[in-house]
């Protein structure tokens, strides 16, 4: 398709085929990369066979192999609408105050740290500091091939027990954060939206004080009034590319939106979300008495803690995609 010469006069068509191609290249190459993994053992099994020592070599590189498939297994269980696209990730900060909003920073922590594992690039497009500590809500562009299709396993509610680092008598307290997941949609997708249905105001940008304060009114706050939807962003440099990454935000969200009133799943994505309070988490992180991280979906659970927060969670997310799959074939 791209060798034809009418698909070239197509700037969203070329820029969709590609995407696709570029994907579609990745798979070969993870492939192609397998098969020399596997290769590359049959070599060392046999030079063990005649006596080498490489029995390190070959554990070495069988961990490798593991690892790699692995990889493509949860790759295999990404096969809906748009979990190859690019993810907009936003936290909120729930119930629990300074502490809940010092969890969604730690929860914004982890979520980077797993995006630098992976490779994955992100972008925080809008953060909103907390009084004392910690965040009352990020917004994140998220960039890497299945994005979306990994991290849609995090949307819900994480529930965090510890000893509050801010209760001066050191109590037990729990704390709560919502995480919410949209495909990033490209261009090749058209998502109308009517002047007369935006609202945009704009804000000064929030700054960590003295010469980096922004003098101007930068930020961008957008708000959909027919769906109530409200994006904002305040990262990049100029009014007009805040505007711009606000507006692919509200996209995202739209498409996300209008798709769910078309699978008459959920009236809108407003009416469905719950209390971000007791009773409605799909995780919970306890570090006091005793330490587990525990997926309520899928009973699945690990007691190394810090390794989970520092961005551990494929784990959880592969255990929640097989569930899934198993409902649907169920």
């Amino acid at each position: 398709m791209m060798e034809h010469q009418e698909t070239w006069s197509d700037h969203k068509k070329i820029h969709a085929l590609q995407l696709k191609k570029s994907r579609i290249e990745n798979s070969l190459s993870e492939l192609n990369t397998l098969e020399i993994n596997y290769e590359d053992i049959e070599v060392y099994l046999e030079l063990w066979a005649e006596g080498n020592e490489v029995q390190a070599e070959i554990n070495q590189r069988i961990e490798q192999l593991a690892k790699k498939i692995d990889t493509i297994e949860l790759a295999l269980l990404l096969n809906e609408e748009h979990d190859e696209n690019n993810a907009i990730l936003i936290l909120h900060a729930g119930t629990g105050g300074t502490d809940a909003q010092d969890w969604a920073d730690i929860l914004s922590r982890m979520y980077q740290r797993w995006c630098e594992n992976k490779t994955y690039s992100i972008r925080i497009l809008d953060r909103q500091p907390g009084e004392e500590a910690g965040i009352k809500s990020i917004t994140s562009q998220i960039s890497g091939q299945y994005a979306y299709g990994l991290l849609k396993c995090e949307i819900g509610i994480h529930r965090l027990v510890r000893i509050s680092p801010f209760d001066a008598n050191k109590r037990r307290h729990t704390s709560f954060a919502s995480v919410f997941v949209y495909p990033e949609i490209d261009d090749s997708i058209e998502i109308k939206i009517e002047e007369k249905d935006i609202k945009i105001d704009t804000y000064r940008a929030g700054g960590p004080g003295g010469q980096h304060v922004n003098v101007t009114d930068s930020a961008v706050r957008i708000t959909h009034i027919p769906s109530g939807i409200v994006v904002q962003c305040q990262n990049e440099r100029s009014q007009h590319r805040n505007k711009e990454v606000a507006m692919k935000i509200l996209k995202s969200r739209l498409y996300d939106f209008y798709r769910r009133q078309q699978l008459e799943k959920a009236q809108s994505l407003e009416q469905s979300k719950r209390d971000i309070s007791w009773g409605n988490q799909i995780r919970s992180y306890v570090l006091h008495p005793y330490k587990m991280v525990k997926d309520h979906r899928t009973k699945y659970e690990k007691h190394d803690v810090d390794r989970v927060l520092d961005g551990d969670i494929d784990d959880f997310i592969k255990s929640y995609l097989l569930e899934l799959k198993k409902t649907k074939n169920d």
